[in-house]
């Protein structure tokens, strides 16, 4: 650029390199962008933009045309780490330069500009405030609290608007004070600001809530003295703003309505102790909202005579419909009925929230007409419960009936029951919409099935009801009305333990008719919904008469299902071959070879090769029906894995998922038969193999083997070793470091049925093996990979017993990079893994090992140091820019103190399973109130928030995993079904580790005095626990 002649020189050239871009001429257009191309490669580029931006004198089509290169050159070259950049970045030098610029222009007189400037100082201050651009905030705070300059209030909104979402806690505290009043005055000036820019200011509220609303975990009372210091004055505004009757489909009479829905949503979930008479002070103005909003939906959306395109977009790229605008009504109202204190506010008013409810769940024009041009459509939209009224509206009536129970029930009933009456009154007077409220009734009642069979329902007859309902529709046309009969196939197959015995075996036969006639798809779908759940429930004697009959409607629709129907269709299949009972030898035959060509067109679609599987699995457990499968599988699937390398994709890693379902729960016989024809080639497969799905598919394939095979799969090899040395030969190769780690992700798996059952053939070669792992986990980057791996190390320490020593003794002889022995780097990775390992059987396992492990009490446990606490190193939320510069610290503990604090972690876990949580809402009371008689100052030392988790505290699913075997009375709860033969599963945790704290608190009570002091209060109380006793 500097070749242009200085700064007046680079505006002149690419004045004329931009008007170049929109001449007629392709050629001149195509050296002009070329030219720019390389411009933007050298310094002074980006600055050269900004100042023709700035330049007022120059057109403004150049001048939006520069805005916009401006704005691409920033995301591209800006930044070095992300992942969007183009080489060369911006000088420090030349990035003052635009930044000063930019600001001035945020108050330009052109809306386009504005919006275009807006979003590139939002970019830049994404990644360099507050840091590197500390005036920024200052800056748009002085625009919006401008009044005589609307262009800088719109357009430092704006920018403020995009940049909300990078608002951290450090700032938080200070911004809202200083922001609030200007902010509020924009929304409650209604004759100053047009709703656009209202809208624009509520978002921005929007975001500052949500800040605080994640801060509040760790700053609690000072996040609820910062609301109460808004929650007074916006009350008032989102009253007057609700008060107006949402009136038209256009967004722009809601944009409002909507961004106070949102602020709403984000108060009552993140401070659910708000006082109630805030609360109750909105509710009429949300319910005007609510009602007024569904007569507009009702007329625009439900009774839409022409082709409907509901959904338009916000210059941010968002969606605005009534569509959405519903989603978000439905979702403040479940939040509020979640609130035990709020729910107590609008308990007068459910019965009608419920029949409102309903009313908004009636099908849509545009959903009529999606789903009558594709089946599949449909189908897709009832199983993926996708982002819908419908969908909402289902989640509130569960909330209802979860938070009122009896009465919530009968609130449901009632206003089921409402809209089927005005459904039948709207029949009698010809409209044409009257089976859209029918099907609404029908369709609120089958999203809350479980809950409604589950109940004892006293105010209402649930079952005279559902039977009226689906008998109505029996009489009604099919053709005419298929959403209907198709929603009351459903129904009928939800309650079938409810309706009389009389009406599912009519509609039983029904369904059966259905998907022999020619009646609309969607009536198929539902047709074969009810015989999914109906056939397996119904007699013998009224399905084996009519079930060839079923057998050939259904493989006429298989061969001529796509996508989501296919799927629905061998779902139906599964279920009849479940219920032919002695007629499946002569199904078999017939059905068998249709589902083995479905598996085998759709091999690269998992979805749908899953479904066959599961079918022919059906065939494989039904009486007599094993051999004949296996006998028709095995020469193809046989004759595919021994030629691997030749077969189409997916192919191979298929017929090893086929095998791996016919080897699970079979006889020894079969397993042999299997053995003989296709063990060899699997083994070449796992040798040889670069292919991730067949690698993984191969793994589980041979842990099947072990399972089922056990001590005899070598004998069947010919003995000498051989096949011990095909099985090594797989672990070897499946652990080699140079592998990609998810080739090897089922590795441990396979591993540990080798050590459950085959020990004493495997001892000899456990210093290899634990070597070979040892390089496996320091060469992975998978956590699920290493913690399988960890496993197997915690079952060698149990298969160690008693001489849980030896086995520390041979990991500290075992070498490992980087540390001075493998065992040191073992329990470094364990020590971190172990809250993040999943599995009830695996959580057990390594539990109860690192019991073992510390009861030791060897001399090498307490030599050893592992990752402790985060420390915090900085204020605030981690920021990007704070991120480049302060990477995450931790302590270090010795590793017999972590072990520790781990088990008093798990046995705080089992005993809050026991005890359940604490409801919080008395202290939440207490906050608020106390803000309310006066105390409302903000100290300023609030640092940072807990936004960084601790790999200490389990996940979710650890915690789900954990409660399985917490109960005592279930023994058979465990997914893993390779290890269910481990004589581990025996064991009770709770009672296992309640005996080790107990025996190490009698023999070395000094050493549990020690560790217990650098327990947090929750895991020393768990532990104090079990010694009381």
């Amino acid at each position: 650029m500097a070749a242009a002649g200085g700064a007046d020189g680079d505006q002149r050239w690419l004045v004329e390199c931009l008007t170049a871009t929109l001449d007629t001429a392709r050629d001149v257009r195509a050296f002009a962008e070329e030219s720019l191309r390389q411009a933007s490669l050298l310094p002074g580029y980006g600055a050269a933009l900004t100042k023709v931006t700035t330049n007022k004198e120059i057109p403004f089509g150049l001048r939006q045309l520069a805005a916009v290169l401006l704005k691409q050159f920033i995301k591209q070259h800006w930044q070095e780490d992300e992942d969007n950049f183009v080489p060369p970045v911006v000088s420090a030098s030349e990035k003052v330069v635009i930044r000063q610029l930019l600001l001035t222009l945020l108050d330009d007189s052109h809306g386009k500009i504005r919006t275009a400037i807006g979003m590139a100082v939002a970019a830049i201050g994404q990644q360099d405030w507050p840091e590197d651009w500390p005036e920024l905030l200052p800056y748009l705070l002085k625009l919006i609290g401008d009044q005589s300059n609307g262009c800088g209030v719109c357009g430092a909104l704006r920018c403020l608007a995009l940049l909300s979402d990078d608002l951290d806690d450090t700032c938080i505290p200070k911004l809202v004070p200083e922001l609030f009043p200007s902010l509020y005055r924009i929304i409650s000036s209604s004759h100053l600001y047009a709703n656009s820019l209202r809208a624009k200011a509520l978002a921005i509220v929007h975001s500052c809530i949500s800040m605080l609303g994640s801060m509040s975990g760790v700053y609690k009372r000072e996040t609820v003295n910062l609301v109460s210091l808004m929650l007074d004055p916006l009350m008032e505004q989102f009253s007057v703003i609700l008060n107006l009757p949402v009136q038209s489909q256009n967004p722009d009479d809601w944009s409002m309505q909507m961004e106070v829905l949102k602020c709403l949503l984000q108060l009552v979930q993140n401070f659910p102790g708000l006082p109630e008479a805030n609360i109750a002070a909105i509710l009429a103005p949300l319910w005007q909202t609510f009602v007024s909003s569904f007569k507009v939906y009702q007329l625009s959306m439900i009774q839409a005579s022409e082709d409907v395109d509901s959904v338009g977009y916000d210059s941010d790229g968002s969606e605005r419909s009534l569509e959405s605008f519903g989603i978000q009504l439905f979702e403040l109202w479940t939040t509020i009925v979640g609130n035990s204190r709020l729910a107590k506010v609008i308990t007068g008013n459910i019965k009608e929230l419920a029949y409102y409810t309903i009313a908004y769940q009636q099908i849509t024009e545009e959903q009529l007409q999606n789903w009558s041009r594709d089946a599949n459509q449909f189908v897709a939209d009832e199983d993926d419960v996708t982002y819908s009224c419908r969908v909402s509206g289902s989640l509130l009536l569960e909330e209802i009936v979860t938070a009122y129970e009896e009465y919530g029930i009968n609130s449901v009933l009632e206003a089921s029951q409402m809209h089927f009456h005005e459904s039948r009154e709207l029949k009698k007077t010809g409209s044409a919409d009257w089976w859209r409220l029918h099907e609404a009734s029908l369709f609120s009642l089958g999203s809350l099935s479980e809950q409604l069979c589950e109940a004892q329902v006293s105010g209402y007859n649930m079952r005279d009801l559902l039977e009226q309902m689906v008998t109505d529709t029996l009489g009604t046309e099919v053709h005419q009305y298929p959403f209907l009969h198709a929603r009351a196939f459903s129904i009928v197959s939800k309650f079938s333990s409810v309706i009389s015995k009389g009406i599912c075996e009519q509609y039983l036969c029904s369904a059966a008719h259905a998907i022999a006639s020619d009646v609309p798809p969607p009536v198929k779908v539902g047709a074969c919904r009810a015989l999914t759940q109906l056939l397996p429930e119904s007699n013998e004697s009224l399905i084996l008469p009519n079930i060839m009959g079923i057998f050939s409607s259904l493989v006429d629709l298989l061969r001529k299902a796509s996508d989501e129907t296919l799927h629905l269709v061998l779902e139906t299949l599964q279920s009849a071959v479940k219920s032919c009972g002695k007629q499946s030898t002569l199904i078999e035959p017939v059905i068998s070879p249709i589902i083995l060509d479905v598996w085998a067109q759709h091999i690269a679609d998992p979805f749908i090769s899953i479904d066959a599987v599961e079918v022919l699995e059906a065939i494989k457990t039904a009486p007599g029906c094993l051999e004949p499968l296996v006998s028709r599988i095995l020469p193809t699937v046989g004759s595919i894995l021994g030629k691997s390398k030749n077969q189409q994709d997916g192919l191979v890693a298929g017929s090893l998922d086929l095998l791996t379902m016919i080897l699970k729960n079979a006889p020894t016989t079969v397993i042999k038969v299997v053995f003989d024809t296709c063990f060899t080639s699997i083994i070449q497969i796992v040798l040889e193999s670069d292919d991730h799905g067949e690698m993984q598919n191969a793994t589980e394939c041979l842990a099947a083997f072990i399972s089922g095979g056990r001590q005899e799969l070598l004998i069947w090899g010919g003995g000498n070793g051989h096949t011990l040395k095909m099985l090594l030969d797989a672990a070897s190769r499946l652990l080699d470091p140079a592998l990609e780690s998810s080739v090897s992700l089922f590795v441990g798996s396979y591993i540990l049925q080798l050590i459950i059952h085959l020990p004493s053939h495997l001892s000899p070669h456990f210093p290899g093996l634990i070597a070979a792992i040892v390089r496996r986990m320091q060469s992975s980057s998978i956590a699920g990979l290493k913690s399988s791996l960890v496993v197997i190390i915690a079952r060698l320490v149990h298969l160690s017993a008693p001489n849980v020593e030896q086995f520390i003794n041979l990991l500290l002889a075992i070498p490992a990079q980087g540390y001075d022995s493998s065992f040191a780097y073992i329990m470094s990775e364990w020590s971190q893994l172990q809250g993040e390992i999943q599995g009830a059987y695996q959580i057990k396992v390594t539990t109860t090992a690192l019991a073992l492990l510390i009861c030791t009490r060897h001399p090498e446990l307490s030599r050893i140091e592992v990752q402790g606490h985060l420390i915090k190193t900085s204020a605030g939320i981690t920021t990007r820019s704070k991120a480049r510069v302060a990477p995450d610290q931790w302590t270090k503990v010795p590793l017999p103190a972590k072990i520790f604090s781990l088990l008093a972690d798990t046995l705080a876990e089992i005993q809050e399973q026991v005890t359940g949580d604490e409801d919080n809402d008395c202290e939440e009371d207490s906050d608020w109130e106390e803000i309310q008689n006066g105390d409302a100052s903000i100290p300023h030392d609030m640092i940072y928030s807990a936004s960084v988790p601790s790999n200490a505290n389990p996940s979710v699913e650890h915690l789900n995993a954990m409660a399985k075997f917490f109960d005592e009375d279930d023994d058979e709860s465990y997914d893993d079904d390779l290890a269910k033969n481990d004589s581990l599963n025996e064991v009770k945790l709770s009672d296992f580790l309640t005996n080790i704290f107990v025996n190490l608190w009698e023999s070395d009570r000094p050493l549990v005095e020690y560790l217990c002091q650098a327990l947090t209060d929750s895991q020393r109380t768990a532990v104090e626990k079990v010694l009381r006793k």
